[in-house]
């Protein structure tokens, strides 16, 4: 039976039941969408040096790993702390059907984006049928109906 796969779809369910604890275990969040041929991925990096980040793909996994510093001195006298400062990272397990090697990132006020093309062997595409032989038609002809009685 052919069924419909999404990718992406097993790792939106997995982080869906995380959702609730994403805030307080200091995960970096993020929205994932497809459009056209391609999944756009945007992960929210405030803070963060553009220098620091870094995307890499190892077979199936994507990982995503950048670093907030702090930005005041040794001398400071802390009232509230509650930005988390250090290397954040994010893993993602994608299916197959993309082109990883073809991803491109962008990283604009605070919000990495990544665009993850579908591959083209997993795009739909329409299979021609060839039709051979001469046309037939029912009830060519004669114009007569046959009933079937009980």
């Amino acid at each position: 039976m052919a069924t419909y796969w999404d990718p992406f779809q097993e790792m939106d369910r997995l982080f869906s039941s995380f959702a609730s604890n994403a805030r307080q275990s200091g995960t970096l969040p993020m929205d994932l969408f497809r459009t056209g041929d391609h999944y756009v991925l945007s992960m929210d990096l405030p803070g963060v040096d553009p220098g620091t980040i870094d995307v890499s793909v190892e077979d199936r996994t994507l990982t995503v790993r950048a670093e907030r510093t702090q930005r005041s001195g040794d001398d400071a006298q802390w009232l509230v702390r509650e930005r988390p400062t250090g290397t954040f990272a994010r893993q993602l397990t994608v299916g197959r059907g993309l082109a990883l090697d073809q991803i491109s990132a962008s990283y604009t006020d605070g919000v990495l984006s990544l665009t993850i093309p579908v591959s083209e062997e997993a795009k739909p595409r329409r299979i021609e049928v060839a039709h051979t032989g001469g046309t037939t038609s029912i009830g060519q002809g004669s114009g007569d109906r046959q009933s079937i009685e009980s």
